[in-house]
């Protein structure tokens, strides 16, 4: 029985009554102070008041493990939460700062970090003062097997050189982004998955040059997708994360809880699609009747509820093998809700869409921003295709002799 704890209930209860009594509210408000801002990665002043108010309701880092910087949810605990926030996706998660890539760079920070990290960047990312970015896609390679890429890291003396471009650096536009999360190569010649390493890199560190912000699908996103280059970036040996040779491990570390957390929030958008659909299908009339009255439709309204119900099972699946068994036994779990969670998601969200017509596709309704949202965490964090080949080759091995 996948039954959450009556702690995460508690957080269930009054999480969805900031999302009803805040969040949805504040929602155009939002939208306003975007338009009206000069830059599409402005900080808006609503968003600020949301966190001010989620810390006071003590609705705040609800994804950290540690007791000792959060309330230590486990991942089942945290789950339904992260769904919760999934429903205004674009502001929620931030809202209560539980949003990517923040929480995956604080949990680097927490158990690989130094004192002196912990002090000059955790705490400030923990207090929702500053925002960071996580830097590993290359233009140049498939970043999807992360021993692809070729920043180099040159060791020296007294720390390392770092030469290389990367791009999709989420939240590499916010305007408090302080710090970098860098992978590369330090140590070329070595065994294969013992080549990258981890450094912290402010974002100001000379020679560090933010060449223009991704759009995607034609979206600007308000945190930002960077193409950051690096040339002749000087780091300190203090500024390595764990030590030479562990940034592959750290980042399957990274990876294990935030997809947990990417595929509860999808389920959630994929929960507020079902609701506009059904209400958009209960408001419209067409050939005399409703359009919930069609037969594609009803079916249509039937699978969503049938998928994401499939989706939340598996994930919150996932999430209790994670806590009781670790990522590495849970690795098959985690990539299965990876390639079902968004696709599923998108799913819905265009059919809503579709019963929308031509609202749909406007700034009018949120499906348009969703869909590209989830199709772009279809690729995000490793794209279908590299997670169904682990787990084919899991399955695979089952039967070989």
């Amino acid at each position: 029985m996948l039954e959450t704890s009556e702690r995460s209930r508690d957080y269930q209860e009054r999480l969805t009554t900031f999302m009803n009594d805040f969040v949805y509210p504040a929602e155009s408000v939002y939208a306003e102070q975007m338009a009206a801002a000069d830059s599409p990665h402005t900080q808006p002043q609503i968003l600020e008041d949301l966190k001010a108010e989620a810390k006071s309701q003590g609705l705040w880092n609800l994804f950290h493990p540690d007791p000792e910087w959060g309330p230590g949810l486990t991942n089942l605990e945290y789950a339904p939460l992260a769904e919760i926030t999934g429903h205004s996706i674009e502001i929620a998660p931030e809202s209560i700062n539980c949003n990517a890539p923040d929480t995956g760079n604080m949990e680097v920070f927490t158990r690989f970090g130094t004192d002196e990290h912990k002090e000059k960047y955790l705490k400030p990312l923990l207090n929702g003062e500053i925002a960071s970015a996580f830097a590993m896609t290359e233009p140049a390679v498939a970043s999807s097997d992360a021993t692809n890429v070729e920043m180099r890291m040159e060791p020296t003396e007294d720390g390392f050189v770092l030469n290389g471009r990367k791009w999709f650096a989420s939240n590499g536009m916010h305007p408090n982004c302080r710090v970098l999360i860098v992978m590369g190569k330090t140590s070329p010649d070595a065994e294969v998955h013992r080549q990258q390493s981890m450094l912290v890199v402010p974002i100001d560190a000379p020679g560090v040059t933010v060449v223009r912000n991704l759009p995607v699908f034609g979206y600007h996103d308000r945190e930002g997708h960077a193409e950051i280059t690096f040339e002749n970036v000087k780091v300190p040996a203090s500024d390595i994360l764990k030590g030479e040779g562990e940034g592959f491990a750290i980042s399957q570390a990274r990876l294990g809880p935030g997809r947990i957390h990417h595929c509860m929030r999808a389920i959630g958008a994929a929960e507020r699609a079902l609701e506009l659909m059904v209400k958009r299908a209960e408001e419209r009339v067409t050939f005399g009747e409703k359009l919930s009255s069609r037969a594609n439709i009803q079916d249509w309204i039937a699978e969503a509820r049938i998928e994401i119900d499939q989706a939340r099972l598996l994930t919150l699946h996932a999430a209790d093998m994670m806590d009781k068994h670790g990522n590495k036994v849970a690795k098959n779990e985690i990539a299965e809700i990876k390639v079902v969670a968004p696709a599923m998601a998108l799913k819905i969200i265009d059919r809503a869409i579709q019963v929308h017509g031509g609202a749909g596709v406007t700034e009018d309704f949120p499906l348009a921003s969703m869909w590209a949202h989830m199709r772009t965490l279809r690729l995000a964090d490793g794209p279908d295709e590299v997670h169904k080949r682990s787990i084919a080759r899991n399955e695979i091995k089952k039967y070989r002799k």
